[in-house]
């Protein structure tokens, strides 16, 4: 008998609608339907709360090879979210090329490095373009945050893409502008965004290829 067939058998026998037992695992009824039409199955937190609530064992409502699938599935996106939160966390921390002093500025025959809110030794334009550039990286960064926190995965490659794209047009502007200091910053953010993706990459590589050799 398949989980699916047994998750019924159980909810049927305890006298239990689909809602009544949503209600009683903290999920939604759309979970419920989902587990017993077998579209899907439960995290491993969820597993436990069905076997504590209809006392039966985790091994009787699931074969140890599926388990182990599961348990695989919730570690990669795991680790996937892990990647997209320090992704935003890295376009958050351009905050950094407003405060820091990476500009250089000349003030009575000295140069003087000042932070952009100070920084008067380049044109309105320029200056214009910056501030847009790293308010739209810091809002990309907190979008992506959000997303991951309330696990919501439509939308996250745009984000992404929209990410790597401000941050590579960022990089060439401020070498056009011949900004040294903040030119070294971004390509050092963009230097760990381009890791974390490689990294996110090989994690969803790692399991098809796991699951490939089943």
């Amino acid at each position: 008998m398949e989980f699916h067939e047994k998750l019924q058998e159980l909810r049927k026998s305890r006298g239990l609608t689909q809602e009544e037992l949503a209600e009683a695992l903290y999920v939604s009824r759309t979970a419920i339907s989902k587990w017993e039409s077998g579209r899907g199955y439960p995290s491993i937190d969820s597993l436990k709360e069905i076997s504590n609530f209809f006392s039966v064992t985790i091994d009787e409502l699931l074969s140890g090879e599926k388990l182990i699938s599961i348990a695989e599935k919730e570690n990669k996106s795991n680790m996937q979210r892990m990647c997209d939160f320090i992704l935003g966390m890295v376009d958050v921390f351009t905050v950094l090329l407003i405060v820091l002093p990476l500009y250089p500025n000349p003030i009575d025959g000295y140069i003087y490095s000042v932070n952009l809110p100070s920084y008067t030794d380049t044109t309105s334009f320029n200056r214009m373009i910056y501030w847009m550039m790293y308010i739209a990286l810091i809002t990309t960064g907190i979008v992506k945050i959000l997303l991951t926190q309330q696990k919501v995965e439509k939308g996250q490659k745009v984000v992404t893409a929209c990410s790597m794209g401000l941050s590579i047009f960022t990089e060439l502007f401020l070498a056009m502008t011949r900004e040294a200091y903040a030119v070294t910053m971004v390509f050092l953010l963009l230097i760990i965004k381009g890791a974390l993706l490689l990294k996110r990459t090989q994690i969803t590589e790692a399991v098809w290829d796991r699951h490939g050799s089943h």
